[in-house]
């Protein structure tokens, strides 16, 4: 029952603040800090109704807390920049959403950096260059945590083109969960 309840609390917030939207900022960045995981989830996803009316507003509010040093409120960031349903504008802009994501590129915390892959990933649905650049980018900029993002952000491009992602992350073989996509299953021994 008390989650209900501050479901329903959460979801009012960004209801009130298409009116006002600074009068909720400081409430979405407590929920993205919270102990409970739906509170962060659900911030995320309600925060996208400010996104969708304020665009210059909240990428300039985003671009401050993308730097935080918490990690929680670096994942709300990414989550709330996901190309979902209510974020389908990317597709056409996708500037914006990368413009932010590029500040955690190198993120060393797991939790965040899990998102950033998993929005790659989404881009890469209706953007594949797009993302294969990046991809090309952050694998050739030899950092370990980059390249962690791009590895995941692949797992939908290898299923199409398993030998171009596989030049790209310089391997033999790609595994995602119970998948291997081998180099040799695809080329001539």
């Amino acid at each position: 029952m008390i989650l209900k309840a501050k479901v329903f609390h959460w979801g009012y917030y960004p209801c009130y603040g298409l009116n006002d939207y600074k009068k909720v900022l400081h409430y979405f960045k407590s929920a993205a800090t919270s102990f409970n995981w739906d509170v962060r989830e659900l911030s995320a996803i309600l925060f996208r109704k400010l996104i969708k009316k304020y665009p210059d507003e909240m990428k300039i509010y985003l671009l401050q807390i993308v730097k935080s040093e918490d990690a929680n409120i670096r994942r709300f960031v990414s989550e709330t920049l996901r190309p979902v349903k209510e974020n389908q504008w990317f597709y056409k802009n996708p500037d914006y959403p990368l413009s932010i994501l590029k500040n955690i590129f190198k993120e060393s915390s797991s939790y965040p950096r899990t998102s950033v892959g998993n929005n790659l990933s989404d881009l890469a649905r209706r953007l594949p260059e797009l993302v294969y650049g990046i991809v090309k980018e952050l694998v050739d900029s030899r950092d370990k945590n980059s390249y962690w993002i791009v590895y995941r952000a692949c797992r939908n491009l290898v299923k199409k083109e398993p030998i171009k992602v596989m030049d790209l992350l310089k391997v033999d073989e790609y595994k995602y969960k119970k998948r291997i996509h081998k180099r040799s299953d695809y080329q001539g021994n």
